[in-house]
């Protein structure tokens, strides 16, 4: 059989695995490999190659990590099959940062005081190097081994094909791999939390005990990786909210936050950059109404498909509905006039207050909230115009994610194997659009293959914030649904009325979510611009220095400057704490020498430098902070 490796031809026996591979063609890789890579297909070090290209997957690769953490989840399944006999499974993946494991221990109850004891389990288990077995077996022999586990049942029953199972010992659970050699390969794990989810997610079903845990290659990544999530513990943003004074919750109105003077000094900040920079790419601003009748809500669908999820009342007898989402109104305010093909694209933009109603128990500070501002803009195009609008609309993200220091990457859903609207060629079509569109901007993307929206495909804008968590921001939707619906149209150059392509776009999403995501991004201690207070004035002294620091105070304001007095009550020191303690950017101290020269000695937040500059100078220094948008 013939393989290569590396751009090397080798000759193998036929059937010959990774193990075998390796010691032919890289012996350094045959102990330390945790699987082996033909084309796109990963398989077990142990089981037989086809021919081709081979690759070594190795534990410090994306790939590497997943094939621990989906391992780990099963060697921890392991051990609390052995300290919770009779234990049942569902569902135990791999996620971005980890793995998680969902559990139905019956009346017993588990938390995070008995990590310690599953840990040294597993622990024992890992230096046991129990060998992964794979097995391929019957619908029918799965159903025999898993009877005891409705779950298993479950799947087995709606996968109706020849199904894959893993053994390690005295375990086996249904799985289609790739897993590691054997368990001591996983080494540096960590149980993280616990939670309760239900079962498929369906809150009808039975809630399970869900374990979070994580695995990685060294010692030192598990140590940095567990000093980054108290990292994110201190920067919590409900606890970074109440300590700054931006926002606070009610049982009052459970998931609808309260945004307090400076928490509305962020947002004021944040949106008034929202409209310049769509002012600048050419959207026309709508507002559409809250509430608005049944009617619409069954013309667009929502009635339908979303009701549970809309908050419902009763007006003049006639049914309403308080909007979820701003695409309906901005149908209805596209069809208010009559539109040319020369006025296309066509973009309208919305800072639309929505509700939904989100489960109580899935409530979360901001980022998850029955009550948020969407930032959704609505484009009406000729199909031969999307490609050149979703590279105008990157060009948007790109300033946009760049003032913020956000990373992203794109992910490209595409048709669903069902329940989708358009001929297959309308798909094909857009998704090469999407990709070519992606390609000639200089984007690179990843394809989320049948995740698209019924109405058609779409990119997903995936952030990724300081502390190196993934968030869902941006999006770019296809959608030939809505504007046939409600009879959407533009006049071509014959005079004939043709059906428009919309783009759903958000570049925030909620804005209140991305408020939270950016508070823990920057720990609290915003940008210039952003920051509720951009400076703090401290008089060594009011009596002597106190009339030069109003000087200074209204000379800041005059020029647009946020600014803060802080007279001498305190001790200096005492002071200069509270400004760091507030995360204020710029904290002028003003002593007899600055006020004989007309000067300021500032400090800027986090750093132990002070320097001394006159007045006019600090306020070309701070302005240039604000105006161009530098973290300070």
């Amino acid at each position: 059989m013939k393989i290569s490796y590396q751009g090397k031809p080798f000759e193998v026996e036929d059937g010959a695995c990774g193990f075998v591979v390796a010691k032919l063609v890289d012996p350094e890789k045959k102990n330390k490999a945790l699987g082996a890579k033909v084309g796109d297909k990963i398989y077990d070090m142990n089981m037989p190659l086809p021919e081709g290209e081979v690759e070594f997957v190795m534990p410090d690769s994306p790939e590497g990590f997943e094939m621990m953490n989906h391992s780990c989840s099963h060697l921890m399944a392991q051990a609390l099959s052995h300290l919770y006999p009779g234990c049942l499974f569902g569902f135990g993946p791999s996620i971005e940062e980890g793995f998680y494991y969902d559990v139905d221990f019956g009346d017993r109850v588990v938390s995070e005081n008995d990590f310690a004891a599953i840990e040294e389990e597993m622990k024992k288990l890992s230096k046991a190097a129990i060998p992964f077995k794979r097995r391929e077996i019957e619908p029918s022999e799965a159903l025999e081994i898993f009877k005891a586990n409705p779950y298993k049942v479950e799947r087995i029953r709606e996968l109706n094909e020849t199904i894959s199972c893993y053994e390690q010992g005295d375990f086996i659970d249904l799985c289609r791999g790739p897993h590691v050699p054997n368990t001591s390969y996983l080494k540096h794990f960590k149980l993280l939390s616990i939670a309760g989810a239900y079962w498929r997610g369906d809150s009808k079903n039975k809630q399970l005990t869900r374990i979070y845990a994580t695995c990685r290659d060294s010692e030192q990544a598990l140590k940095d990786y567990l000093e980054l999530l108290e990292r994110r513990k201190a920067n919590d943003h409900r606890k970074l909210g109440r300590e700054l004074g931006l926002f606070m919750l009610s049982d009052f109105a459970p998931g609808m936050p309260f945004f307090l003077p400076k928490g509305m000094i962020l947002m004021n900040s944040l949106l008034d950059y929202w409209h310049k920079l769509h002012d600048a790419y050419g959207y026309y601003e709508i507002t559409t109404p809250t509430m608005m009748s049944r009617e619409l809500w069954e013309t667009s669908g929502h009635w339908d498909h979303y009701k549970e999820n809309m908050y419902t009342t009763k007006v003049d007898d006639r049914d309403f509905a308080i909007k979820p989402m701003n695409c309906p109104g901005a149908m209805l305010a596209y069809n208010n006039s009559i539109h040319s093909y020369k006025e296309l694209p066509y973009r309208q933009a919305e800072l639309g207050h929505v509700h939904r109603h989100e489960a109580s128990g899935a409530l979360n500070g901001l980022f998850r909230v029955r009550a948020f501002t969407q930032d959704d803009a609505h484009i009406m195009v000729r199909f031969d115009q999307i490609e050149e609008e979703v590279k105008n609309i990157m060009r948007l993200f790109d300033d946009v994610y760049s003032v913020f220091g956000l990373s992203y990457k794109i992910v490209l859903s595409t048709r669903p194997e069902s329940n989708y609207i358009g001929s297959e060629e309308y798909w094909t079509k857009s998704e090469a659009i999407l990709a070519e569109a992606c390609a000639s901007s200089g984007h690179e993307y990843e394809i989320n293959p049948g995740d698209g929206a019924f109405y058609g495909p779409k990119l997903d804008f995936k952030l990724r914030d300081s502390m190196g968590r993934t968030w869902q921001c941006g999006t770019i939707q296809l959608d030939v649904n809505l504007p046939h619906r409600f009879g959407c149209f533009y006049i071509d150059e014959k005079g004939e009325k043709v059906e428009p392509v919309m783009l759903h776009r958000v570049v925030f999403g909620s804005i209140e979510r991305f408020i939270g995501i950016i508070i823990e991004h920057y720990g609290g201690a915003f940008p210039t611009w952003l920051a509720p207070v951009q400076c703090a004035v401290l008089p060594v002294n009011s009596e002597a220095q106190g009339d030069y620091a109003l000087e200074v105070v209204k000379a800041l304001e005059k020029a647009g400057v946020r600014v803060e007095l802080k007279g001498d009550n305190e001790k200096l020191g005492y002071r200069l704490r509270q400004s760091q303690v507030e995360k204020i950017p710029f904290t002028l101290v003003l002593g007899d020498k600055e006020k004989e020269n007309g000067s300021v000695t500032y400090r800027i937040y986090g750093q132990k430098d002070q320097i001394t500059v006159s007045l006019d100078e600090f306020i070309a220094r701070i302005r240039k902070s604000i105006d161009e948008k530098l973290r300070y």
